[in-house]
């Protein structure tokens, strides 16, 4: 993040249902951090989630992006069987402040990365134990 006084701006309001003006409101609040993510910074976010290297590098983007953030991402196999990337359940948690494009746009770059990079799937099923090794 580069600096703490640029704040996102404003979403058009019939649009997008983030409740940024009520974060604005309360500045002390710890989920008013989601406001530092500005649109330069989602694009470098999301390039760098397109990038991952392996689950361990995916693993620290998670925990970067709760630290710095506030925002929960979870990567894990879906409830039936994964043939796919597809199959994966990539979720953003909805919260006050994240616009509804960050919180489609995130996933959409993990899956990217994920197609990039196959081995990060097998090792994010095998820490699931679905190949039972």
């Amino acid at each position: 993040m580069t600096s703490a006084s640029v704040l996102r701006a404003a979403c058009p309001p019939a649009l997008c249902d983030c409740g940024r003006d009520a974060l604005l409101g309360e500045p002390s609040s710890a989920q008013a951090r989601v406001l530092l993510l500005t649109k330069p910074e989602e694009a470098r976010l999301l390039q760098r989630l397109e990038a991952i290297t392996s689950l361990e590098d995916l693993h620290h983007m998670q925990r970067r992006l709760f630290e710095q953030l506030g925002i929960r991402l979870t990567v894990q196999p879906g409830a039936s069987e994964v043939r796919s990337m597809r199959g994966f359940e990539i979720c953003v948690a909805e919260q006050p402040g994240l616009c509804r494009k960050t919180r489609q746009s995130i996933p959409a770059a993990v899956r990217r990365g994920l197609q990039r990079t196959p081995e990060i799937a097998y090792r994010i099923l095998d820490e699931h134990d679905l190949f039972g090794l």
